[in-house]
């Protein structure tokens, strides 16, 4: 373990110097690929840095067990060395999880999307429910939310809806929320008071980079077309909306909010090449399956990662068994419970399958 450790110091001294370097500060994807892994090494060189100074701390204070004559030294080495050992040991706990393979995407930006699926009106009422809570939980982490392409009903609600949520690591924490979430409450146009169940899918895409994705221009066709949806303050109604093809694969994005017919190429472009990504991971996993099914399922009300109960107020994530009476809250934004545990999940399965 410490000569793993050890190397990771290393790279991260490497690409350190390699920072410096002007040849590649004036390259900007690879300085900004560099500056990447830089940083998502930061975390283990910071704990073994202490660890290694906390070994030494021991060793310093063994040899005045060992050596001196003042008793009074001798106290107050033994006291430290007793502290000493229980951070070392705290430390060595940590570093199996440190060291566990890291998910490329990590720290890259999300492409997410959600769709309203069994429930008509009421599922698409949900969406906009889901939207919200993930934009005020990216508010609180300071991460900027763009909306990329929506579809919203006339009470308001969506269809559909994309967004790019950009911030560091965003996909390390909200790469957990994809599938399918299930709500059961009485709906606004329900007259006689009965619960309904409805289903929301919701899939997080890590976003591609250029240099992840290459694109033929050749192998694209792109429409444009007057924007359509029912208005409000997400869709501006212009004539400058874009659809694009991927020609070889098959997958169609649009995107219509913004009132610059190249604003809305741009963003097009950006959830094309995370999907067109997120296909290849699929290939690579021998889980591809139309429109994603892998990833978000059916929409059907039997497929579920999540139940917001509202009559009881609580939220339940059926993959770790987590239940919490705090349903406000969590709509609120206050994600980081649900999120915690699910990483810790994730993690114990990793550590226990090696």
């Amino acid at each position: 373990m410490i000569d793993k450790l050890q190397a990771i110091e290393d790279r991260y001294l490497e690409l350190e110097s390699m920072l410096g370097d002007p040849s590649i500060i004036s390259d900007v994807a690879r300085f900004t690929k560099i500056n990447r892994e830089h940083s998502s090494l930061e975390t283990v060189v910071d704990k073994f840095r202490s660890y290694k100074k906390i070994c030494s701390s021991i060793d310093e204070d063994k040899a005045v067990l060992e050596e001196a004559d003042d008793e009074e030294l001798k106290a107050i080495a033994s006291e430290e060395l007793s502290t000493l050992r229980k951070d070392k040991e705290t430390l060595e706990k940590e570093f199996p999880i440190l060291l566990l393979p890291k998910d490329p995407n990590d720290d890259k930006n999300v492409i997410v999307e959600i769709r309203g699926g069994v429930g008509g009106e009421e599922a698409a009422l949900f969406a906009g429910d889901l939207f919200r809570m993930y934009n005020r939980f990216a508010e609180r982490q300071g991460w900027k939310v763009d909306i990329m392409d929506s579809n919203p009903t006339t009470i308001g609600g969506f269809k559909e809806i994309s967004f790019a949520i950009d911030g560091y690591a965003a996909y390390s924490k909200l790469k957990y929320e994809s599938g399918a979430h299930r709500v059961q409450r009485i709906p606004v146009t329900e007259s006689s008071g009965r619960i309904h169940t409805s289903a929301v899918t919701v899939a997080v895409l890590p976003e591609a980079e250029e240099v992840d994705v290459v694109i033929n221009p050749n192998d694209l066709r792109i429409d444009t077309y007057c924007a359509s949806g029912a208005g409000g303050q997400y869709v501006n109604r212009t004539e400058t909306a874009i659809r694009i093809t991927h020609l070889p694969t098959g997958i169609v994005v649009q995107c219509q909010d913004e009132k610059s017919q190249l604003k809305n190429k741009e963003k097009a472009m950006r959830v094309l090449r995370s999907r067109i990504l997120d296909a290849a991971r699929q290939e690579q996993s021998d889980a591809i399956a139309a429109d994603r099914k892998s990833q978000v399922g059916s929409g059907d009300r039997s497929e579920r990662i999540r139940t917001y109960n509202f009559p009881q107020g609580r939220v339940t994530d059926h993959r770790i068994g987590l239940t919490l009476h705090k349903l406000d809250t969590v709509l609120n934004g206050e994600l980081d419970e649900i999120i915690d545990a699910l990483i810790t999940a994730d993690q114990a399965k990793r550590l226990s399958s090696q």
